[in-house]
């Protein structure tokens, strides 16, 4: 399916991507922030023998157990599992609460809005960013992954440099045996076939209105800085973070990912705040009804982590192998 926006009188700008692509464009952007490194030693924090993804909420009035559990956004199918833990774990509620609502994303009428969110304000363009050799080696880029730069030279930047990510990008294929699964879209699609309630910890437009915050010449060095680290490794920095995630070792997650990106002095407006301001409305949910929490595993931990700071309200957060 083809998408053709219109984004001032005349100007027409072609969407080659579909509906499904930008959503999980969406989550891969989402997850460049979640592994950035938190701090890893407070009282609350997971220790570094804590290795798992699963991880049981209760106490704190609650008279059933939650879970809360760390997805990696993108991974190959082949290392794509689940423990029967986690199975009995999901088994075991009828909500499920992902970090945006993930029927959204396959729901036209509130996805093409937020599309629209994707586009940089007023008439700046890649060009007004970048220099000459700069803006050279981006077009290259986007033309060998399909993406002429005349259709994405209005977009922000932060979000080109999940839309432009190579071929793992475009082997990604919801609706077929792809090489590469989303753990949020696998779990939507258990739910639905459950007829569980599904709702979101946060909105896509709350998502993308963070990245507002972040000045577009940041953005644009962003991007250069992903496209330079794409074309001068072999993906092993990716295959070393799968093989951790299938070790259920946090801890060494946010360690390899230290010092990796470029949202220094952003990590307060795009992780910790969050962290923080999901917690009320989890406590809320589980009160309510078991819930199952699929977020980020860059999320869980450290001392500012979604589960030092359930231990932090009270609540006793312990792992499942």
């Amino acid at each position: 399916m083809q998408l053709v926006v219109e984004s001032k009188p005349g100007l027409n700008i072609i969407k080659l991507i579909t509906m499904r692509r930008f959503a999980f464009s969406l989550l891969l952007l989402i997850a460049a922030v979640n592994l950035w490194a938190q701090p890893a030693s407070a009282e609350y924090a997971p220790a570094p023998s804590d290795k798992a993804l699963l991880w049981e909420v209760t106490g704190n009035g609650l008279e059933t157990p939650s879970y809360v559990y760390g997805t990696i956004h993108m991974i190959g199918r082949d290392d794509y599992f689940l423990t029967e833990s986690t199975k009995t774990a999901f088994e075991s509620v009828k909500h499920v609460a992902f970090e945006i609502d993930m029927e959204d994303m396959t729901d036209m009428s509130k996805m093409m809005p937020l599309m629209m969110k994707a586009f940089m304000v007023g008439d700046t363009t890649l060009k007004d960013l970048l220099t000459e050799d700069e803006y050279a080696q981006v077009s290259d880029h986007f033309q060998q992954v399909g993406l002429p730069m005349m259709f994405v030279d209005r977009i922000k930047p932060m979000f080109l440099s999940v839309l432009g990510s190579g071929e793992d990008m475009m082997s990604f294929n919801p609706n077929a045996e792809s090489s590469m699964v989303s753990y949020e879209m696998e779990f939507m699609d258990i739910a639905k076939e459950r007829q569980m309630e599904i709702e979101g910890l946060e909105t896509a437009e709350f998502q993308m209105s963070m990245f507002d915050s972040i000045p577009y010449s940041v953005q644009a060095q962003m991007l250069m800085d992903a496209i330079n680290a794409e074309e001068g490794s072999s993906n092993d920095q990716f295959d070393d973070m799968v093989k951790l995630y299938k070790d259920q070792d946090i801890y060494a997650m946010q360690s390899l990912m230290e010092g990796e990106g470029g949202i220094a002095g952003y990590e307060d407006l795009l992780l910790v705040r969050r962290n923080r301001n999901w917690i009320p409305i989890m406590s809320v949910s589980m009160k309510e009804r078991p819930t199952f929490f699929a977020v980020g595993a860059g999320h869980l931990g450290g001392d500012q982590g979604v589960i030092a700071l359930l231990r932090e309200a009270g609540y006793t957060v312990k792992p499942v192998q």
